[in-house]
């Protein structure tokens, strides 16, 4: 599943894109992986913000009597492309957005895990019937949230990491990734707050790396041209069970937590 970098990633390219233009016909949609309001009133509508929580994205509308906000979440496999003019949709293709420039967005999916959804902007945040996950940035929380967050987790520190309530964005790459810069292992439960403070600093070097290397492209993850990213070029365990750790040369372990796999150094990150 495309994590915080690769939505990031995307919703850069998006804005560079579309910013100013306008919906010259109504989205088509396929109904099943649609939710919420008549997306005919987006017809002639300007997008003037495309904005990321986590793993979602959201595309903010002006029409002519309101403002909108059309939620869309790649799920596994979904890609957000712009394509040029008269491009005839790929397989798999479940909405397109045709703009005033003739270029159109389309959302492809090819498992169809993927959520779009339609609510009229409030005036401030996210409108609550898209159901944008409720954590805090990653990239934003402070050194004494973050401790609160997780200093009473009894859970695995990794899946702690995971759980969208708390921290939005993070998922098996980055945690994985994370989790091995600062030394902490996966299945650590109690983790002393200099440590989470090394952590909490380790996720954001982490996540602005993979920003600028364009994200990880390890399955269908494309940018919003249609291009890779290369951070995966630069694991140092996510992916790499049974090859030898960077710093100790020990092999990498691959284990299972509450159903979710996590690599990591046995040497190199203790509990």
């Amino acid at each position: 599943m495309p994590e915080l970098p690769e939505v990031e990633t995307v919703a850069r390219g998006l804005r560079a894109a579309l910013l100013g233009r306008r919906l010259v016909a109504i989205p088509k949609l396929r109904a099943s992986m649609f939710r919420g309001d008549d997306p005919a009133q987006l017809a002639g509508a300007e997008i003037t913000a495309v904005l990321r929580a986590g793993k979602y994205l959201v595309l903010e509308l002006r029409a002519p009597r309101a403002r909108w906000q059309f939620m869309i979440h790649l799920g596994m496999t979904g890609q957000l492309l712009v394509t040029p003019p008269d491009t005839a949709p790929a397989p798999h293709t479940h909405a397109v957005f045709a703009f005033d420039d003739h270029r159109q967005l389309h959302f492809r999916d090819a498992r169809r895990f993927g959520r779009l959804a339609l609510a009229l902007a409030p005036a401030s945040g996210f409108a609550p019937t898209l159901h944008v996950a409720s954590g805090r940035e990653p990239l934003e929380i402070t050194e004494p949230e973050f401790w609160e967050l997780f200093r009473r987790r009894q859970s695995p520190i990794k899946n702690a990491l995971m759980n969208q309530r708390l921290l939005r964005g993070l998922g098996n790459i980055y945690a994985d990734e994370s989790l091995y810069r600062a030394g902490i292992d996966p299945r650590a439960r109690s983790v002393s707050r200099s440590r989470l403070e090394g952590l909490r600093r380790a996720i954001r070097a982490v996540l602005r790396e993979a920003i600028a290397a364009g994200g990880s492209s390890i399955s269908d993850y494309l940018d919003s041209s249609g291009e890779p990213g290369w951070f995966h070029l630069r694991h140092r365990v996510y992916g790499r069970t049974g090859e030898p750790c960077l710093r100790c040369r020990r092999p990498i372990r691959r284990i299972v937590l509450a159903g979710r796999s996590a690599h990591f150094c046995a040497h190199c990150q203790r509990r």
